[in-house]
């Protein structure tokens, strides 16, 4: 069992924190000490971010979605020039998944990972529940 929960734990949330990682550091010149310290990780994860060693796959196909993009505009704006909490960040976070999970990328994803029918929609009924 594979449910669209798992998908977002392997593959989005580290594709996430990597496009908001680089974006802390290429537009806002944080450290990777003082990134992870935002997102709550480790500069060890942070590093693995930045050189694509984690959360690439996912990330090639966040980049190109304009809700993504905007989303990590708002959360590196948001940590860079106020006192972002985890939580805040989290909540983000969690309204960006129930977005993504009822739309086309995620249950193309969630596809290619599970063999189920065409006529699926477990995605998008899991995003309105």
């Amino acid at each position: 069992m594979r449910p669209p929960c798992e998908l977002v734990v392997r593959e989005m949330i580290p594709a996430f924190r990597t496009l908001v990682a680089k974006q802390l550091i290429e537009k806002y010149q944080f450290s990777q000490m003082e990134v992870a310290e935002s997102l709550g990780t480790t500069q060890a994860a942070i590093s693995n971010y930045i050189y694509s060693k984690r959360g690439k796959k996912g990330r090639e196909q966040l980049e190109s979605k304009p809700l993504v993009q905007s989303t990590v505009s708002e959360v590196t704006e948001r940590i860079a020039k106020t006192k972002f909490s985890l939580m805040d960040a989290t909540l983000v976070f969690c309204k960006l998944c129930m977005a993504l999970k009822g739309g086309e990328l995620m249950c193309n994803m969630h596809k290619r990972l599970v063999s189920f029918p065409e006529n699926c929609n477990i995605c998008a009924e899991t995003a309105h529940k």
